[in-house]
């Protein structure tokens, strides 16, 4: 360990602290948190920490998600710009306009929101659970499904549910490149396939298995084979090859030329070893949720809990 990772972890003490980090977090930080997961994960996790404060290594909803968890703890981000491409894609003013157009839809919202559009949806959903928690809704309700579209059209083909979907994407998870991807599979066809469904759609047909970061990392624990092409955001192969010492990982190729030949996502990038140094030391950026806003957003994300347990 390096010293600034030393600091971190005596302040970490001091200030009876918890880090929380998600897997596309940069490996120097994922090797000091207390915990590392998925968004379901991370979101159970967070409802158990007995902590004064809680670091979150992640982007601005996964730490409202937080803050919404746990009033009373202080919830700090290490850098407020890091947000999400997903959650950006749905405005809360335009998405309460959505919602009031088509009455009587359940509305579910997959986690990757603010805080102020969980505040307007029935159930939160994870990648994790999001087809166990449509087909808990009976058949003869209609769905709004939010706000990744990608997402919801791989559930409708796991469901057959027919959801109103609202259109929004993740950038990071769209920009895999099929043309390339098949060209990777030629030099590697013993390789394995393996994606996450915020992947667009030809992406996922390509897959032997499609699921959410913690599932993804459970596959190649538990499949023989030794070698896959992992289409997520490349933060996960650091944990995923610690789980997995033996096997070759290969990132799946972004249809962008960059120095990774792979899809990373620049906000969960801003959040540096520095910045969580600094972050813990100044107890801020510290994450506020307007009470009206807390209390209602608490609602969906707590039947998402139960429907996980």
């Amino acid at each position: 360990m390096n010293t600034l990772q030393e600091k971190i972890l005596a302040l970490k003490k001091e200030k009876n602290a918890v880090i929380l980090a998600h897997y596309y977090q940069e490996a120097a930080i994922q090797d000091i948190a207390d915990y590392v997961g998925d968004s379901l994960g991370l979101s159970q996790e967070a409802m158990k920490v007995d902590a004064d404060i809680i670091l979150f290594a992640g982007v601005h909803f996964m730490a409202e998600t937080a803050k919404i968890l746990n009033p009373t703890k202080k919830v700090i981000l290490p850098d407020l710009k890091a947000g999400c491409s997903l959650a950006e894609s749905c405005p809360p003013d335009l998405f309460e306009k959505f919602v009031n157009q088509h009455p009587n839809h359940i509305v579910i919202t997959y986690v990757n929101c603010s805080a102020e559009v969980k505040a307007l949806s029935d159930i939160v959903c994870t990648s994790s659970n999001a087809v166990k928690i449509v087909e808990s809704i009976p058949k003869e309700t209609p769905i709004i499904f939010a706000p990744d579209k990608n997402l919801g059209k791989y559930i409708i083909s796991k469901t057959g549910r027919d959801m109103l979907l609202w259109d929004g994407s993740c950038v990071v998870h769209e920009a895999f490149s099929l043309d390339k991807l098949i060209e990777v599979h030629k030099l590697h066809p013993e390789a394995t396939i393996i994606a996450h469904p915020e992947s667009e759609t030809h992406i996922l047909e390509t897959a032997s298995y499609i699921g959410s970061t913690a599932g993804m990392i459970d596959y190649v624990k538990t499949n023989p084979n030794t070698k896959f092409i992992v289409a997520t955001e490349v933060g996960i192969l650091h944990k995923m090859q610690q789980e997995v010492p033996h096997k070759i990982l290969i990132p799946a190729p972004a249809k962008e030329d960059n120095t990774c030949a792979c899809s990373e996502c620049g906000y969960m990038k801003m959040n540096t070893l520095q910045k969580v140094y600094d972050c813990l030391l100044n107890e801020t950026p510290e994450i506020e949720v307007p009470e009206n806003i807390r209390k209602r957003a608490l609602l969906p994300i707590e039947r998402m809990l139960e429907l996980s347990k």
